[in-house]
Parts: C-alpha cells; sequence; structure tokens
C-alpha cells in the first residue's frame, strides 16, 4: 500500500540552480519508508529524532511537511518521555480536622500586587482558621522563607504556637529554614497537594476579600504606602467584619501591630 502525499505536505526537490518543480506534482511514500527514517533517527538522536526524519526525507529526494511527519512520529510511539517534575512529599497529606479552638491551626498564604508606577509588592497573609482572625499581612517587595519564619516567630510572641501551619507548596514555606522554624518549635506543618489550592481554603477565600475590598480599590504609590493601607484594611477586617466577629468567637490580638505601620 502507497500513501500519496498532496503537494501540500510533500513535493519533489529539484537540483541546485534547478526550477524544474512543477506546482500540480505529488509523490509518493511508503508508510514503511517513512517509519523506518523515523527509527533510524531515534537510535542516533532521540530527543531530535523528528528533525533528523525530515532529513533523512530530504536525502531521499523529498520534503515532508514537518506537521505530518510529526504526527506519524508520535503515533508510532517515538517520542522522548519527558521527566516529571520534582516530587514534594513534604509534611502530612492526611485530611484536616476542623480546629475546635484558636490557636490550633493557621493559614499561610501569598498574594501579590504592584504599585502605581509598576513596582510588583507581596503580601504574606496569615489566617486562624477557626476565629477566622487575620494575625498578619506582611508587605515587602521580596519575602524570603527566612523572612516568613521571622515574621511567624513575631506573631507566635504575643499568641503563642500554633499546633499546626497550613501552606502550599511553594518554595518559601518549603525552604531549610522553615523546615528548621517548624521542627526546632515542635508546630506540624500540613502541604496541600499540588493544584489543590481549595485544601487550603480559609485563606484563600481571605485573599479573595483583601483583593475585591483593599488592593482593587486603592492606589499605592510608594512601598510606605501600601503596608500602611493594608494594615489599617485588617485591623478593621478583624474588628468589623470577619465570620467570628459576631458569633462572640474569641480574638486574641485585636490591636495595631505598631511594626507593621511605618511613619
Amino acid at each position: 500500500m502507497t500513501w500519496a502525499i498532496e503537494n501540500k505536505a510533500i513535493r519533489s526537490v529539484a537540483p541546485a540552480g534547478s526550477s524544474a518543480w512543477s506546482r500540480g506534482s505529488t509523490a509518493t511514500v511508503r508508510p514503511d519508508r517513512m517509519i523506518t527514517v523515523c527509527a533510524s533517527g531515534c537510535e542516533n538522536w532521540p530527543a531530535n529524532a523528528g528533525a533528523s526524519a525530515t532529513v533523512g526525507w530530504k536525502r531521499e529526494g523529498v520534503a515532508v511537511n514537518w506537521k505530518k511527519l510529526y504526527r506519524l512520529y508520535r503515533e508510532g510511539r517515538l517520542t522522548v518521555r519527558k521527566r516529571g517534575g520534582r516530587k514534594r512529599a513534604l509534611g502530612t497529606r492526611a485530611p484536616l480536622a476542623i480546629p475546635q479552638d484558636a490557636n490550633q491551626r493557621w493559614s499561610l498564604h501569598f498574594v501579590s500586587d504592584t504599585l502605581t508606577d509598576g513596582r510588583r509588592f507581596r503580601i504574606l497573609c496569615v489566617i486562624d482558621d477557626f476565629s477566622r482572625e487575620c494575625l498578619a499581612t506582611v508587605v515587602d517587595n521580596s519575602i524570603s522563607g527566612e523572612r516568613v519564619a521571622r515574621e511567624l516567630e513575631i506573631i507566635a510572641g504575643h499568641r503563642g504556637y500554633p499546633c499546626m501551619i497550613v501552606s502550599d507548596n511553594g518554595t518559601e514555606l518549603t525552604s531549610n529554614a522553615i523546615l528548621a522554624w517548624q521542627e526546632d518549635r515542635h508546630v506540624e506543618w500540613h502541604y496541600i497537594a499540588p493544584g489543590k489550592p481549595m485544601q487550603n481554603g480559609f485563606v484563600e477565600s481571605f485573599n479573595g476579600r483583601l483583593r475585591d475590598e483593599c488592593l482593587n480599590e486603592r492606589l499605592f504609590t510608594s512601598y510606605r504606602h501600601a503596608p500602611n493601607t493594608i494594615e489599617e484594611w485588617r485591623i478593621d477586617y478583624n474588628e468589623n467584619r470577619h465570620t467570628r466577629a459576631s458569633t462572640g468567637a474569641p480574638r486574641l490580638n485585636m490591636q495595631p501591630d505598631p511594626s507593621r505601620i511605618t511613619t
């Protein structure tokens, strides 16, 4: 059986300096011959066998449409298997129980925004999953794992350490500084499954409210203006609008944090 490849897919290659190619011409190619060229390319350069097969067809005197050749290359399972991403098997992956008291579980997540001049900044949000209180909104142009550990230590200085902290698998939160901090303080750290943000739903819900009520409604002119404005919003959120405020749940720290306000 032969495979007739139309003019759009394959054409005869004329000798150098010649214009003998006819626009209406077609070439007939045997599929087994095409597979042989693909396989021969895989033996020498597996990762570049598609290009090798194209060169092989040029040597045969024909130019094959590279999309057709690549389709056959995939159907023949000649592609090189791509290496997957690195595995992140840190922390626990069991389903989380609902916290029954304040300080049983905190949640962490990052939010990003820009100043009016285009410079970016990040916000580290820390939430108590039981009281829904926002414990901190740390604003800076860059927040490393060491900075996260320092901020958690500041919060624990006036609230005490939590039993568990929940976060995603970001590089700041899987750094050696964080692993050493949680081990030294005997705090359990739970990493959510990659691509499952709703496993950290409390802080994701807070981040949506922060963006809708604060970040999208205000323009930040400097790295000094942004922390002050966001800290004011955090105090108002804790005192007036978060879910547990109307139910009488304990709020352990409702006073402004002087370290978050710059003058």
